[in-house]
Protein backbone atom coordinates (compact mmCIF):
# COMPACT_ATOMS: atom_id res chain seq x y z
CA UNK A 1 0.00 0.00 0.00
CA UNK A 2 2.80 2.39 0.88
CA UNK A 3 4.57 1.61 -2.41
CA UNK A 4 1.36 2.39 -4.28
CA UNK A 5 1.01 5.73 -2.54
CA UNK A 6 4.63 6.58 -3.29
CA UNK A 7 4.20 5.63 -6.96
CA UNK A 8 1.09 7.77 -7.22
CA UNK A 9 2.87 10.72 -5.59
CA UNK A 10 5.85 10.33 -7.94
CA UNK A 11 3.49 10.23 -10.94
CA UNK A 12 1.71 13.38 -9.80
CA UNK A 13 5.05 15.11 -9.21
CA UNK A 14 6.27 14.14 -12.69
CA UNK A 15 3.05 15.42 -14.26
CA UNK A 16 3.32 18.72 -12.40
CA UNK A 17 6.96 19.05 -13.41
CA UNK A 18 6.11 18.44 -17.07
CA UNK A 19 3.58 21.30 -17.02
CA UNK A 20 6.09 23.87 -15.76
CA UNK A 21 7.10 26.34 -18.45
CA UNK A 22 10.79 27.23 -18.32
CA UNK A 23 11.43 30.99 -18.54
CA UNK A 24 14.68 32.18 -20.07
CA UNK A 25 15.68 35.36 -18.21
CA UNK A 26 18.55 35.86 -20.63
CA UNK A 27 16.17 36.26 -23.55
CA UNK A 28 12.96 37.58 -21.95
CA UNK A 29 11.14 37.47 -25.30
CA UNK A 30 7.69 38.43 -24.12
CA UNK A 31 5.20 41.17 -24.86
CA UNK A 32 3.71 43.36 -22.16
CA UNK A 33 -0.06 43.35 -21.91
CA UNK A 34 -0.20 46.88 -23.27
CA UNK A 35 2.00 46.02 -26.26
CA UNK A 36 0.08 42.82 -26.96
CA UNK A 37 -3.32 44.52 -26.89
CA UNK A 38 -2.16 47.37 -29.13
CA UNK A 39 -0.69 44.94 -31.67
CA UNK A 40 -3.79 42.74 -31.61
CA UNK A 41 -6.04 45.70 -32.40
CA UNK A 42 -3.69 46.84 -35.17
CA UNK A 43 -3.54 43.38 -36.76
CA UNK A 44 -7.34 43.02 -36.54
CA UNK A 45 -7.68 46.30 -38.44
CA UNK A 46 -5.14 45.06 -40.96
CA UNK A 47 -6.96 41.73 -41.36
CA UNK A 48 -10.23 43.47 -42.23
CA UNK A 49 -8.54 45.74 -44.77
CA UNK A 50 -6.51 42.96 -46.36
CA UNK A 51 -9.61 40.74 -46.60
CA UNK A 52 -11.37 43.38 -48.70
CA UNK A 53 -8.30 44.07 -50.85
CA UNK A 54 -7.53 40.38 -51.39
CA UNK A 55 -11.14 39.56 -52.29
CA UNK A 56 -11.09 42.22 -54.99
CA UNK A 57 -7.78 41.02 -56.44
CA UNK A 58 -8.49 37.26 -56.59
CA UNK A 59 -12.21 37.66 -57.41
CA UNK A 60 -13.16 35.27 -54.60
CA UNK A 61 -14.42 36.25 -51.16
CA UNK A 62 -11.54 35.94 -48.69
CA UNK A 63 -11.75 36.21 -44.92
CA UNK A 64 -8.71 36.76 -42.72
CA UNK A 65 -8.81 36.39 -38.93
CA UNK A 66 -6.14 37.01 -36.28
CA UNK A 67 -5.54 33.95 -34.12
CA UNK A 68 -2.65 35.11 -31.91
CA UNK A 69 0.02 37.80 -31.62
CA UNK A 70 3.15 37.14 -29.60
CA UNK A 71 6.93 37.34 -29.43
CA UNK A 72 9.28 34.48 -30.30
CA UNK A 73 12.84 34.07 -31.44
CA UNK A 74 13.32 33.74 -35.17
CA UNK A 75 14.51 30.17 -34.68
CA UNK A 76 11.30 29.24 -32.87
CA UNK A 77 9.23 30.91 -35.56
CA UNK A 78 11.05 29.08 -38.38
CA UNK A 79 10.64 25.72 -36.63
CA UNK A 80 6.89 26.31 -36.25
CA UNK A 81 6.42 26.67 -40.03
CA UNK A 82 5.90 23.83 -42.51
CA UNK A 83 9.11 22.59 -44.11
CA UNK A 84 7.91 23.81 -47.52
CA UNK A 85 5.94 27.04 -47.67
CA UNK A 86 5.95 30.44 -49.35
CA UNK A 87 7.81 33.07 -47.32
CA UNK A 88 7.63 36.47 -48.98
CA UNK A 89 10.56 38.38 -47.48
CA UNK A 90 10.09 42.15 -47.34
CA UNK A 91 12.79 44.77 -46.81
CA UNK A 92 12.26 47.70 -44.46
CA UNK A 93 13.52 51.03 -45.86
CA UNK A 94 16.92 52.22 -44.56
CA UNK A 95 17.34 49.04 -42.53
CA UNK A 96 18.88 45.57 -42.81
CA UNK A 97 15.92 44.05 -40.94
CA UNK A 98 13.29 42.00 -42.73
CA UNK A 99 9.65 41.08 -42.29
CA UNK A 100 7.94 37.97 -43.63
CA UNK A 101 4.47 37.31 -45.00
CA UNK A 102 4.05 33.52 -44.97
CA UNK A 103 1.26 31.58 -46.70
CA UNK A 104 1.05 27.97 -47.90
CA UNK A 105 2.42 27.59 -51.43
CA UNK A 106 -0.81 25.95 -52.60
CA UNK A 107 -2.79 28.95 -51.36
CA UNK A 108 -0.50 31.43 -53.08
CA UNK A 109 -0.75 29.39 -56.28
CA UNK A 110 -4.55 29.44 -56.18
CA UNK A 111 -4.47 33.24 -55.71
CA UNK A 112 -2.32 33.60 -58.81
CA UNK A 113 -4.59 31.35 -60.87
CA UNK A 114 -7.68 33.30 -59.83
CA UNK A 115 -6.00 36.66 -60.50
CA UNK A 116 -5.52 35.74 -64.17
CA UNK A 117 -9.10 34.54 -64.56
CA UNK A 118 -8.63 30.83 -63.94
CA UNK A 119 -10.30 28.56 -61.45
CA UNK A 120 -8.48 27.00 -58.56
CA UNK A 121 -8.33 23.21 -58.90
CA UNK A 122 -6.64 20.30 -57.17
CA UNK A 123 -3.71 20.63 -59.57
CA UNK A 124 -2.82 24.01 -58.07
CA UNK A 125 -2.21 22.40 -54.69
CA UNK A 126 1.28 21.22 -55.62
CA UNK A 127 4.25 22.76 -53.83
CA UNK A 128 6.58 24.29 -56.40
CA UNK A 129 8.55 27.46 -57.07
CA UNK A 130 6.91 30.34 -58.88
CA UNK A 131 7.69 31.55 -62.37
CA UNK A 132 8.81 35.19 -62.82
CA UNK A 133 5.28 36.21 -63.89
CA UNK A 134 3.75 34.44 -60.90
CA UNK A 135 6.27 36.10 -58.59
CA UNK A 136 5.30 39.54 -59.98
CA UNK A 137 1.61 38.87 -59.30
CA UNK A 138 2.34 37.66 -55.78
CA UNK A 139 4.59 40.67 -55.12
CA UNK A 140 1.73 43.01 -56.04
CA UNK A 141 -0.57 41.28 -53.53
CA UNK A 142 1.99 41.44 -50.73
CA UNK A 143 2.93 45.06 -51.49
CA UNK A 144 -0.70 46.09 -51.02
CA UNK A 145 -0.83 44.06 -47.81
CA UNK A 146 2.28 45.75 -46.37
CA UNK A 147 0.76 49.17 -47.09
CA UNK A 148 -2.36 48.21 -45.12
CA UNK A 149 -0.20 46.84 -42.31
CA UNK A 150 1.91 50.01 -42.08
CA UNK A 151 -1.28 52.10 -41.88
CA UNK A 152 -2.83 49.83 -39.24
CA UNK A 153 0.29 49.96 -37.05
CA UNK A 154 0.07 53.78 -37.11
CA UNK A 155 3.72 54.66 -37.58
CA UNK A 156 5.29 51.67 -35.80
CA UNK A 157 6.14 50.20 -39.20
CA UNK A 158 7.77 52.49 -41.78
CA UNK A 159 6.14 53.04 -45.15
CA UNK A 160 7.88 52.13 -48.38
CA UNK A 161 8.37 48.43 -47.64
CA UNK A 162 9.45 46.43 -50.69
CA UNK A 163 9.48 42.72 -51.50
CA UNK A 164 13.08 41.47 -51.39
CA UNK A 165 12.47 37.87 -52.47
CA UNK A 166 10.54 34.66 -51.96
CA UNK A 167 11.84 31.70 -49.96
CA UNK A 168 10.33 28.22 -50.09
CA UNK A 169 12.12 26.43 -47.24
CA UNK A 170 11.52 27.58 -43.68
CA UNK A 171 14.60 25.73 -42.44
CA UNK A 172 17.06 27.29 -44.87
CA UNK A 173 15.70 30.86 -45.02
CA UNK A 174 18.21 32.88 -42.99
CA UNK A 175 16.18 36.06 -42.59
CA UNK A 176 17.44 36.79 -39.06
CA UNK A 177 19.67 35.29 -36.39
CA UNK A 178 18.14 32.29 -34.64
CA UNK A 179 18.06 34.05 -31.27
CA UNK A 180 16.72 37.35 -32.61
CA UNK A 181 13.35 38.28 -31.03
CA UNK A 182 10.53 38.77 -33.52
CA UNK A 183 6.82 39.57 -33.37
CA UNK A 184 4.62 36.89 -34.92
CA UNK A 185 0.96 37.25 -35.86
CA UNK A 186 -0.80 33.95 -36.55
CA UNK A 187 -3.61 34.31 -39.11
CA UNK A 188 -6.25 32.05 -40.59
CA UNK A 189 -7.15 32.54 -44.26
CA UNK A 190 -10.49 31.34 -45.54
CA UNK A 191 -11.40 31.40 -49.22
CA UNK A 192 -12.97 28.98 -51.63
CA UNK A 193 -14.38 26.90 -48.78
CA UNK A 194 -10.95 26.19 -47.27
CA UNK A 195 -9.22 27.59 -44.20
CA UNK A 196 -5.43 27.58 -44.03
CA UNK A 197 -2.93 29.00 -41.52
CA UNK A 198 -0.67 31.93 -42.37
CA UNK A 199 1.60 34.27 -40.43
CA UNK A 200 3.35 37.62 -40.47
CA UNK A 201 6.72 38.15 -38.82
CA UNK A 202 8.00 41.58 -37.84
CA UNK A 203 11.33 42.52 -36.24
CA UNK A 204 10.92 43.31 -32.55
CA UNK A 205 12.56 46.70 -33.10
CA UNK A 206 9.24 48.10 -34.33
CA UNK A 207 8.21 48.31 -30.68
CA UNK A 208 10.86 50.98 -30.09
CA UNK A 209 8.51 53.55 -31.58
CA UNK A 210 5.73 52.33 -29.30
CA UNK A 211 7.94 52.76 -26.22
CA UNK A 212 8.87 56.32 -27.22
CA UNK A 213 5.25 57.30 -27.74
CA UNK A 214 4.23 55.70 -24.47
CA UNK A 215 6.91 57.69 -22.63
CA UNK A 216 5.63 60.93 -24.15
CA UNK A 217 2.26 60.39 -22.53
CA UNK A 218 3.29 59.28 -19.07
CA UNK A 219 0.34 57.99 -17.10
CA UNK A 220 1.30 60.08 -14.09
CA UNK A 221 0.90 63.23 -16.16
CA UNK A 222 -2.46 62.24 -17.65
CA UNK A 223 -4.70 64.04 -15.08
CA UNK A 224 -2.76 67.28 -15.56
CA UNK A 225 -2.96 66.96 -19.35
CA UNK A 226 -6.71 66.41 -19.18
CA UNK A 227 -7.16 69.39 -16.87
CA UNK A 228 -5.13 71.68 -19.12
CA UNK A 229 -7.10 70.53 -22.14
CA UNK A 230 -10.40 71.24 -20.40
CA UNK A 231 -9.18 74.64 -19.20
CA UNK A 232 -8.13 75.63 -22.73
CA UNK A 233 -11.39 74.55 -24.39
CA UNK A 234 -13.52 77.62 -25.38
CA UNK A 235 -16.99 77.91 -23.84
CA UNK A 236 -19.80 80.43 -24.21
CA UNK A 237 -21.09 82.35 -21.20
CA UNK A 238 -24.43 84.13 -20.97
CA UNK A 239 -25.92 86.67 -18.56
CA UNK A 240 -29.51 85.68 -17.83
CA UNK A 241 -32.60 86.71 -15.98
CA UNK A 242 -34.49 84.18 -13.92
CA UNK A 243 -36.67 82.14 -16.33
CA UNK A 244 -40.47 82.19 -16.41
CA UNK A 245 -42.74 79.35 -17.48
CA UNK A 246 -45.40 80.31 -20.02
CA UNK A 247 -47.98 78.52 -22.11
CA UNK A 248 -47.48 77.97 -25.85
CA UNK A 249 -50.44 80.23 -26.70
CA UNK A 250 -48.80 83.13 -24.84
CA UNK A 251 -45.71 82.75 -27.03
CA UNK A 252 -47.80 82.54 -30.20
CA UNK A 253 -49.77 85.68 -29.23
CA UNK A 254 -46.70 87.84 -28.60
CA UNK A 255 -46.64 91.09 -30.55
CA UNK A 256 -44.49 94.20 -30.70
CA UNK A 257 -45.13 96.35 -27.62
CA UNK A 258 -46.31 93.51 -25.33
CA UNK A 259 -45.01 93.60 -21.76
CA UNK A 260 -43.82 90.24 -20.42
CA UNK A 261 -43.25 90.20 -16.65
CA UNK A 262 -40.27 88.10 -15.48
CA UNK A 263 -39.79 86.65 -11.97
CA UNK A 264 -36.59 88.60 -11.44
CA UNK A 265 -36.61 91.53 -9.03
CA UNK A 266 -34.81 94.72 -10.04
CA UNK A 267 -32.33 94.50 -7.14
CA UNK A 268 -31.37 90.85 -7.71
CA UNK A 269 -28.08 90.02 -9.55
CA UNK A 270 -28.32 88.35 -12.93
CA UNK A 271 -27.21 84.76 -13.52
CA UNK A 272 -23.90 84.06 -15.25
CA UNK A 273 -24.22 80.66 -16.93
CA UNK A 274 -22.18 78.29 -19.09
CA UNK A 275 -24.65 76.24 -21.06
CA UNK A 276 -27.33 75.22 -18.59
CA UNK A 277 -25.01 75.47 -15.57
CA UNK A 278 -25.06 78.61 -13.41
CA UNK A 279 -21.51 79.44 -12.33
CA UNK A 280 -21.89 82.89 -10.71
CA UNK A 281 -24.13 85.90 -10.17
CA UNK A 282 -23.31 89.28 -11.66
CA UNK A 283 -24.52 92.86 -12.02
CA UNK A 284 -24.77 94.77 -15.27
CA UNK A 285 -21.90 97.20 -15.92
CA UNK A 286 -19.90 98.64 -18.78
CA UNK A 287 -16.37 98.54 -20.15
CA UNK A 288 -15.84 101.56 -22.39
CA UNK A 289 -18.49 101.52 -25.09
CA UNK A 290 -19.46 97.91 -24.43
CA UNK A 291 -21.77 96.30 -21.92
CA UNK A 292 -20.12 94.15 -19.26
CA UNK A 293 -20.96 92.41 -16.03
CA UNK A 294 -19.43 92.54 -12.57
CA UNK A 295 -19.27 89.18 -10.82
CA UNK A 296 -20.84 89.42 -7.39
CA UNK A 297 -20.53 85.79 -6.25
CA UNK A 298 -18.82 82.77 -7.77
CA UNK A 299 -20.67 80.19 -5.72
CA UNK A 300 -24.25 81.38 -5.86
CA UNK A 301 -27.03 80.06 -3.73
CA UNK A 302 -29.82 78.15 -5.45
CA UNK A 303 -31.04 80.47 -8.15
CA UNK A 304 -34.65 81.51 -7.55
CA UNK A 305 -36.85 80.28 -10.34
CA UNK A 306 -40.04 82.26 -9.97
CA UNK A 307 -40.60 84.32 -6.87
CA UNK A 308 -40.98 88.00 -7.57
CA UNK A 309 -42.00 90.00 -10.55
CA UNK A 310 -40.27 93.15 -11.79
Amino acid sequence: MDDGVRSSARAQTATATAEVEVYDFGRAATLSREHARTLELAFETFARQWSAQLSGKIHVRATIAVEHVGMLTYGEYAQSLPTTTSMIVCALPDSDERMIVQVPTSTATSWIVQMVGGRSAASTAEDRTFTPIEQALLRSLVTDATEHLAAALDGLLPSGITVAGIQYSSQFAQVAAAGEPVIVARLSLRHGGRTVPASIMLPASVLAGFAVRAADTDRAATPGLVRRQVESAPVEVALRLAPRTVLPREVLDLAVGDLLALPHSADRPLLLAVGDQTVATAAVGSAGARLACVVTATVPETAPAAQESA
